[in-house]
């Protein structure tokens, strides 16, 4: 079984790190335990809550304000953990200081502010790539290994789930229209985005789904169908904690990913000829994958990553976009 290249083989880059929420606090460890890159600043529009960050996750330096993180000429590449809403104004504003960027999962609101990003970039020439770290995964390179060997035949059907028991608050990010919340941009993508790895584009997209009391989705079903026979399920809510496993069934066999499928993970191939075997993932941390993956890219000069290409995130986001439509959900602005 192919081996995915360890995160401390990387280059060094020094990060910074745009927004210090949850998400940005899980990315400064990953970088600063398993590679050898360091975070280097955190920007925030409140200096308390960037100083305690720099605390709590040994960043030299805080910023007030995201203008000063990007212009900071210590900061190779930024990160961007803010709301989905804010997601196309701070690429931007990296970019525009010349800088490489990794904007949080889902990269923008919308397809067409991805496209905004993308060509911002390719005309300054910087790497940007979605943090969507599951792609760079070891036990989804063994998935790719496996499948692309044909143990389980021909692709019938992928099935993943994303759900997370959240409690309702009028305030709350992923109820408020204006962050762009909901469970499709913040859990569904995920199922999304699994299938398109394996599959790519659709050919057609089914939805249905019931919106909360602010607008927002707090539950949708999505078929995606591709050719003849093959389809894959997926399902996202907010409103239950779900197993967050994924299934990639095929002519000859099946593959079951533990929950959760989108982090380190394992999986068990059960082929039709009754031979069985388990793929275990090794640790537990997995954030620091997509991060080496930008280091080495942009060590070699590239401006988007194969594995999650401008092109992926933006089929990606045309199926959510199509999703939303058919569910009913439009950000303030769109």
């Amino acid at each position: 079984m192919a081996r995915t290249p360890d995160p401390r083989t990387a280059p060094p880059v020094r990060w910074g790190i745009l927004g210090a929420g949850r998400i940005a606090g899980t990315f400064a460890d990953a970088v600063g335990s398993q590679t050898r890159a360091h975070v280097v600043a955190v920007g925030s529009r409140h200096r308390d809550r960037a100083e305690r960050f720099a605390t709590a996750h040994g960043i030299p330096t805080t910023h007030l304000g995201y203008e000063a993180l990007v212009e900071d000429p210590q900061v190779d590449v930024v990160y961007v953990a803010t709301p989905h809403s804010e997601h196309l104004e701070h690429a931007l504003l990296a970019i525009r200081a010349g800088k490489h960027v990794l904007v949080e999962k889902a990269f923008t609101r919308n397809a067409a502010e991805a496209e905004q990003v993308f060509a911002a970039a390719r005309e300054a020439g910087v790497f940007v790539m979605e943090a969507m770290w599951t792609r760079f995964l070891p036990h989804v390179a063994a998935l790719h290994q496996v499948i692309d060997a044909g143990e389980i035949g021909e692709i019938v059907n992928v099935s993943a789930d994303h759900g997370q028991l959240m409690a309702f608050g009028p305030t709350s990010r992923l109820y408020d229209p204006a962050l762009a919340g909901g469970a499709l941009l913040d859990l569904g993508v995920y199922p999304v985005s699994f299938a398109h790895d394996f599959l790519g584009a659709p050919d057609a997209v089914a939805a249905t789904g019931t919106l909360t009391e602010t607008g927002v989705d707090g539950q949708v079903s999505i078929v995606l169908s591709y050719g003849e026979r093959t389809q894959a399920t997926l399902s996202t809510t907010l409103w239950a904690r779900t197993p967050t496993v994924a299934l990639v069934s095929g002519t000859e066999g099946y593959i079951q990913v533990a929950g959760s499928f989108y982090g380190p993970s394992s999986f068990q191939v059960t082929r039709n000829d009754g031979r069985r075997w388990t793929f275990e993932q090794p640790g537990t941390k997995g954030l620091q994958y997509e991060a080496a993956e930008v280091a080495r890219r942009v060590a070699d000069g590239e401006v988007e990553s194969p594995r999650m290409s401008w092109q992926g995130t933006l089929e990606v986001l045309r199926t959510l976009d199509e999703v939303r439509r058919q569910v009913g959900v439009v950000y303030p602005g769109e």
